[in-house]
């Protein structure tokens, strides 16, 4: 197969496939879908792109207008693919990458952002795994973020979080993306009216 940026300013740029079968990248159908369903989200955003694998997902962000993408993955083909395909399409300066687990990451003190994307290998509950370590520490993502995971239909099963609620899915062939939002009543509390001068 082949992996190419769909729009934005590195529109047409064909990506490096990461070497061997651990990855699987995300097909440009769904891509494309993704990123039509995510709409203005994307512009300026700051984006975590988890089991990043060819890097595919945070450089479309990238090329959308999105302003940072920390790009996570433990395989050092991996990162070295996510490197490569950074500097075919210019984004290197606008993005961070890691050869880190991402569970230790979490973590780790939270970077807040708006978009947040899991897709790991399959079929070993990690995608449920990375949900609740995401749970766990809620401030990764932004009171109007979202949170968007990447999964074959067959592997998903009910979840009951804490801090987010599910507020859309959409299945092509053998993906489902799956959308969550940090629930309203985790939002801090709004600053306290300033009052006026006394007379």
């Amino acid at each position: 197969m082949s992996l190419r940026v769909i729009s934005g300013s590195a529109r047409g740029r064909k990506l490096k496939l990461v070497p061997g079968d651990t990855t699987r990248p995300i097909m440009d159908r769904v891509k494309e879908a993704l990123f039509n369903i995510l709409g203005r989200r994307v512009l300026d955003a700051q984006m975590l792109d988890m089991f990043a694998g060819t890097g595919s997902v945070g450089i479309e962000a990238l090329s959308r207008g999105a302003a940072h993408c920390l790009f996570l993955d433990l395989e050092r083909r991996a990162v070295e693919t996510i490197q490569a395909n950074l500097a075919l399409c210019g984004f290197t300066d606008r993005a961070t990458v890691r050869r880190a687990d991402a569970f230790a990451v979490l973590r780790a003190t939270p970077t807040p952002c708006d978009l947040v994307y899991i897709a790991p290998p399959q079929y070993k509950t990690l995608w449920l795994d990375s949900l609740k370590a995401v749970d766990a520490s809620p401030s990764w993502v932004k009171p109007d973020g979202v949170l968007v995971v990447q999964i074959d239909p067959t592997e998903r099963q009910p979840v009951a979080l804490q801090h987010f609620t599910a507020y859309d899915e959409r299945t092509y062939g053998s993906t489902l993306l799956w959308f969550f939002q940090p629930n309203e009543s985790d939002d801090p509390p709004s600053d306290q009216p300033v009052q006026g001068d006394e007379a």
